[in-house]
């Protein structure tokens, strides 16, 4: 039977203790903690960046960066103050400050003494996601995590939103298992190709309130989903939007493979953030239009997109903050960090193969 958390509070001791008479917050070991955060009602929260919550995390923590200036809004708008909190980060000291500002508002606060790294060297599990996992931080503080799947295929978590991108079940002896993944809110799908376009995966995927949203070629073919012409515009909810842009090849011999005006991109804005996911295409004018990127997905598998050189023009053209090159098969990606040295672009190559 399950202590209470009463019960286990007042057993810790001094590992509960408060380290000075005027602080709020109660500091617990590693032992302590772990006892703590399964008990019922308990919110576990990670107080540390995005990206180092990406690297590895207690299990079933929600993550609220204590560094940036919306976290005490963030907390109010996440955390029940009804229930205990039990925050951590890297070393405790983070965490600490957490608890003090989470105290002063009304919460009882428990923080893990030595963080996760005392949590690790004392032999307790931190998840990892199975999947290569890159995590971003909106405007408003907000994490965005994106998952290497395979090939053309992201998923995107939000706030509690899922958002799936081109899912496709199996390629080659590749395989994403999508009924062990929650039901998506957004189904986004580039154009009509197997590797983009799988029913399969997306039945899946598909819950009551899951909005399937594509080219309107594949509307057509699937018999329901949000059709989208190039140019086209989709508020999903506040702060949030799809824009379908050109996605197309141009090259003599190619442009039969994704013919103009058929094909999307797509331009997603969350929360400030903007993401240019490119689709099947080659470095086409209209890049030249799109401003602002902080993330961009642009695909490298000659002679079905871009080769390494187009690719190379595609990002100076678009200058995104960061780049993922992705849907590259056997197309060797590896320099064109180096190639891209000069223009401050982060580029990141992961496993979309």
């Amino acid at each position: 039977m399950k202590k209470s958390i009463a019960f286990i509070l007042g057993m810790l001791g001094l590992n509960m203790a408060t380290a000075c008479g005027s602080q709020n917050f109660s500091n617990a070991d590693v032992e302590a903690f772990a006892q703590l955060i399964v008990q019922p009602g308990v919110q576990l929260v990670d107080v540390r960046t995005a990206e180092e919550f990406a690297e590895g995390h207690l299990e079933g923590a929600l993550n609220i960066d204590v560094k940036l200036e919306t976290f005490i809004a963030l907390a109010k708008e996440r955390l029940d103050t009804t229930h205990t909190v039990a925050v951590y980060c890297r070393s405790g000291r983070r965490s600490a400050h957490a608890a003090e500002l989470l105290s002063a508002e009304g919460f009882k606060v428990v923080n893990l003494s030595g963080g996760i790294m005392a949590w690790s060297k004392a032999g307790r599990t931190v998840t990892k996601d199975a999947h290569e996992v890159d995590a971003f931080t909106t405007k408003s503080g907000k994490s965005v995590k994106f998952y290497a799947l395979m090939h053309a295929s992201i998923r995107i978590v939000f706030d509690g939103r899922e958002i799936q991108v081109d899912p496709v079940r199996r390629l080659g002896d590749r395989t994403t298992d999508y009924s062990a993944m929650p039901k998506a809110d957004y189904l986004l799908v580039t154009h009509e190709h197997g590797d983009h376009f799988d029913k399969g995966a997306l039945a899946e995927l598909k819950g009551d309130k899951t909005r399937f949203i594509t080219n309107r070629r594949c509307a057509d073919m699937a018999g329901e989903g949000e059709g989208m012409a190039n140019g086209d515009r989709l508020t999903l909810e506040e702060g949030f939007t799809v824009e379908a842009v050109p996605a197309y090849n141009t090259t003599e011999g190619r442009t039969q493979f994704h013919p103009k005006g058929r094909d999307n991109g797509y331009i997603l804005t969350i929360d400030g953030l903007r993401i240019y996911i490119a689709g099947d295409t080659e470095d086409i004018p209209e890049m030249a239009d799109i401003k602002d990127i902080d993330i961009a997905f642009l695909p490298c598998n000659q002679p079905y997109t871009m080769t390494t050189d187009q690719l190379e023009k595609a990002a100076r053209t678009i200058r995104p903050r960061t780049l993922f090159p992705y849907h590259y098969g056997q197309t060797d990606v590896s320099h064109l960090g180096q190639q891209l040295s000069d223009t401050g672009i982060d580029v990141r190559i992961r496993h979309y193969e």
